[in-house]
């Protein structure tokens, strides 16, 4: 499953994007246990946006796939950059506490040209 674009009609201009992802789940390769967590993706697009469906369908396919959290992040980064070539991107997983441990996992491509 790949994610799909829109066209970008403010290319010339750097921009952010926020998204986020308030009920992300998958699942502990080790445990089989389900991992709830808050997925957010920072992007500066180029000539593409994300489109919000096909994310929305690619995060859902998560929910059956064993896969470790931090797998998880890099695979959306991983995904993003390819479909949509953005300027810059930063994916963050905010995993629920489990087995007393929180996890964050932040992961990213490129410089953002917004920051100063």
């Amino acid at each position: 499953m790949t994610i799909e674009t829109l066209p970008n009609k403010h290319r010339k201009r750097d921009y952010e994007v926020e998204l986020e992802a308030l009920e992300f789940t998958s699942l502990c390769p080790l445990t089989g246990a389900p991992d709830f967590g808050t997925l957010t993706i920072r992007y500066v697009p180029g000539e593409a946006l994300v489109e919000l469906k096909s994310l929305r369908d690619y995060l859902t396919s998560f929910r059956q796939r064993q896969i470790l959290q931090e797998e998880v992040v890099n695979e959306l980064l991983d995904e993003i950059v390819s479909s949509a070539a953005p300027r810059f991107c930063e994916v963050e997983g905010y995993f629920n506490v489990r087995g007393g441990i929180e996890t964050r996992v932040r992961a990213r491509m490129g410089e953002n040209p917004l920051d100063d």
